[in-house]
């Protein structure tokens, strides 16, 4: 299904854009391999949220499974008895959240460091043997799993460390490789992939877990990773100058549209200018308030459908997916839409990014208190939860690729930073909602969509205050962008 979308996408964007042809492009193949490279991040993110309810011991589980919720439990299909080899653990619910959250521990250790790698050496390796060394620790989970709760939360917190490195270096990637005005539309067609890693991860998972055991999620995301690795480090070259393949038409195309754009001062990092610019820290409040309501329900979501919903293990894939199948849809629209107001509409990019910005935060934080409202109406809670996460798609042209607006040759670490801050809601939040959700009631898991709201709002309004749309003084000698 995503290469049959993508192949089309790129059929349209080559009619409508002549000047510079988007089908066959290296850019656009850029776009696609880090799609598919942010795709294996993610699955291996979130594969374990899906497996964590198998890993469980269900007779330890039972007395709180479904006896402290309102929601009647849905009928389980009989399942497979050869699906039984695993082993299960007696985690209670505060362990559970560490392990849960242990991942961004290590995640949040590589941000800055990544950014700075990345411009100091090349984004292109950095990334692949980040993503490489993931893989590798996720192939381990079921033994670190075996060997106890200690080993699986070090493990988790190693995968953390590699994956850290991703958007930073990414992020600086598309510095040299994105026209400022296609930006929007490269940008969403990279990162979709971490929409459709949590779309099909999800579902995939459960259905694994049911017809085989909890162990093969990690192995068949796994395989699929060195798969990734293999393309990327044939197919991928760090800039159009260093492009073997790449036409000279489409070269001479992305170097002088961002000739006015990038840093003239090579290796000179402006850090105190960074640390104290407005436009930044209003990009570092939405992110991290936005990653709180994303994170939680990243985390916890299939949690949730288990044991407040009462959906079976192969129901609950499936249904996890759903919020960020539409999350996955709005974030390519957006993104198509957010350049057209800004290259044919001429809309200014601060307004569009605002917009966009409002949109996806306030309008999941809405959606959010309302999934807490509706009780036991199985299709509302699902139908709002989705909605929710459709809606934070729409961010995604907004605040979350505002870097490039202003300070393009900074990129990397300018999302280092902020996302720093933004991983902070993966490591404190899955433990803050164990913690508020003991006995899995309606009751308590309305406080944590409550905090996920506020903290939304907060952020929002932040952003909108704050935020610029322009290339900053201290990022270029000459600035100059598409409007303030």
């Amino acid at each position: 299904v995503f290469l049959p979308l993508s192949v089309s996408l790129l059929l349209f964007l080559s009619l409508a854009y002549p000047v510079a042809p988007a089908c066959c492009s290296s850019r656009y193949g850029l776009a696609l391999l880090s799609s598919f490279g942010f795709f294996v991040v993610y699955s291996l993110r979130v594969n374990l949220s899906v497996a964590m309810v198998d890993m469980l011991n269900n007779t330890h589980q039972s007395d709180t499974n479904h006896s402290s919720s309102v929601c009647p439990a849905h009928a389980n299909p009989a399942r497979p008895k050869h699906n039984h080899t695993a082993s299960v653990y007696d985690w209670d619910s505060k362990t559970q959240g560490w392990i849960l959250g242990s991942f961004f521990y290590g995640y949040i250790l590589t941000q800055i460091p990544g950014g700075y790698l990345s411009g100091r050496f090349g984004p292109k390796w950095l990334m692949g043997f980040g993503i490489l060394g993931t893989v590798v620790f996720t192939l381990l989970t079921p033994v670190a799993a075996d060997l106890g709760a200690s080993y699986l939360i070090a493990v988790r917190v190693l995968e953390g460390i590699g994956e850290g490195v991703t958007f930073p270096a990414m992020y600086t990637m598309w510095a040299a490789w994105a026209p400022p005005l296609e930006r929007s539309r490269l940008l969403t067609i990279s990162y979709i992939g971490a929409h459709l890693g949590t779309v099909i991860s999800l579902p995939l998972s459960g259905e694994i877990c049911f017809y085989l055991d909890w162990t093969y999620v990690f192995y068949v995301f796994g395989a699929v990773g060195l798969v990734w690795f293999f393309l990327w480090s044939f197919l991928v070259f760090d800039s159009p100058n260093t492009h073997p393949r790449i036409s000279e038409r489409e070269r001479l195309y992305i170097t002088t549209s961002l000739k006015n754009e990038l840093s003239t001062s090579a290796g000179y990092i402006p850090w105190r200018a960074i640390l104290t610019s407005m436009p930044l820290w209003a990009i570092v409040v939405a992110h991290f308030s936005y990653n709180w309501t994303f994170y939680t329900l990243l985390t916890l979501l299939p949690t949730y459908m288990n044991d407040v919903l009462g959906f079976s293990i192969q129901q609950n894939g499936m249904l996890s997916a759903l919020p960020y199948i539409g999350c996955a849809v709005l974030a390519v629209l957006s993104g198509q839409l957010a350049d057209y107001l800004r290259e044919t509409c001429l809309y200014p990019t601060v307004v569009v990014r605002k917009s966009f910005s409002i949109v996806g935060m306030i309008g999941p934080a809405v959606f959010l208190l309302a999934a807490g409202f509706i009780g036991c109406n199985y299709t509302l809670a699902v139908t709002f939860l989705t909605i929710s996460s459709a809606l934070g798609g729409v961010s995604a042209s907004g605040f979350n690729i505002n870097h490039l607006d202003i300070a393009p040759s900074y990129a990397g670490i300018l999302l280092g930073i902020t996302n720093t801050f933004a991983t902070i809601p993966g490591m404190v939040g899955p433990v803050i909602a164990r913690e508020l959700t003991k006995q899995n009631t309606i009751e308590e898991w309305q406080t944590v969509f409550y905090i996920a709201a506020a903290i939304n709002l907060f952020g929002a309004a932040f952003y909108t205050l704050f935020g610029r749309g322009t290339v900053q003084p201290w990022a270029v000698h000459t600035s100059f962008s598409h409007g303030d």
